[in-house]
């Protein structure tokens, strides 16, 4: 497959044109002339300078990397079967789309409007696809692992340091509960549970009790380094064409969490683009 760079300028351009300022959580100013959103404002989106984007708008440098690829997709909303078409434009096939998945454009337009909300999109390993700022105040930026640690139930299992967030008391019924959602993946979590298998006897032994479809009926309680106790409710929203979760921790209004919750937004500003 060759890189077709005029294509690939003419598609980015429609794409931008067509995405509007309300799409992405942004206002809509009362002097705004552009056709769609501005080049800069999808730059920041994508989590790329404005000067990259433009030449790839242009046509112009280097063939961009299925990973930078991912980013374009995300900041512009694609579709899984436009991203295809991204990956295509650029040289590559489909399976370069990663094991993640691509987050769909419903869940990011749901996500654009909870940046005040601890907040995240999962894929069916417990893989961390996607967080608000709040969300990576809580639980730490999950979008950075590689290999087998992208998945939650990985690190659970075999990175005691992932557990901190969480009550002591509680742990035993989080791993039963990951290993129970992880049985729901089916095929597609085979290979991450050879390698738990292998890595941890305590994996093992919950893996053994052949739970499925556990729920957790009441507040998760978390112990935050900066803000103490929490005690959230955590909602979860599924797409069905990607199989993904989009996950909510909201607090009783008018309670400790929630006062807790809005200092948590509060530090979350300081890891926002």
């Amino acid at each position: 497959m060759t890189f077709d760079r005029a294509s690939l300028g003419a598609f980015l351009r429609t794409r931008r044109e067509a995405l509007q300022p309300e799409d992405v959580g942004l206002r809509r100013g009362r002097r705004r002339r552009a056709k769609g959103l501005r080049r800069e404002e999808v730059a920041e989106l994508c989590d790329m300078s404005a000067d990259y984007f433009a030449r790839l708008e242009r046509g112009a440098g280097p063939q961009p990397s299925p990973q930078m690829l991912a980013a374009v997709a995300r900041g512009l909303r694609l579709t899984p079967d436009e991203r295809d078409h991204l990956l295509r434009l650029c040289g590559y096939s489909a399976a370069h789309r990663g094991a993640g998945g691509h987050v769909s454009p419903g869940l990011m337009r749901i996500l654009d409007r909870l940046q005040d909300t601890p907040a995240q999109v999962i894929s069916p390993l417990g893989e961390t696809l996607l967080q608000t700022p709040p969300a990576v105040a809580l639980f730490g930026d999950e979008t950075a692992y590689e290999g087998p640690a992208r998945s939650a139930v990985y690190r659970w299992f075999t990175d005691p340091s992932s557990r901190a967030v969480y009550f002591a008391d509680d742990h035993d019924k989080q791993g039963r509960f990951l290993a129970a959602a992880l049985r729901t993946a089916g095929v597609a979590a085979q290979p991450l549970v050879g390698v738990l298998l292998r890595d941890s006897p305590e994996f093992a032994a919950v893996w053994a009790r052949q739970e499925v479809g556990l729920r957790w009926s009441d507040t998760k309680r978390f112990a935050h380094p900066s803000v103490g106790r929490l005690d959230l409710f955590c909602q979860s929203l599924q797409d069905p064409d990607q199989a993904q979760s989009l996950l909510v921790f909201t607090a009783t209004p008018g309670s400790e969490s929630h006062e807790k919750l809005a200092l948590l937004t509060v530090l979350g500003r300081s890891f926002a683009p």
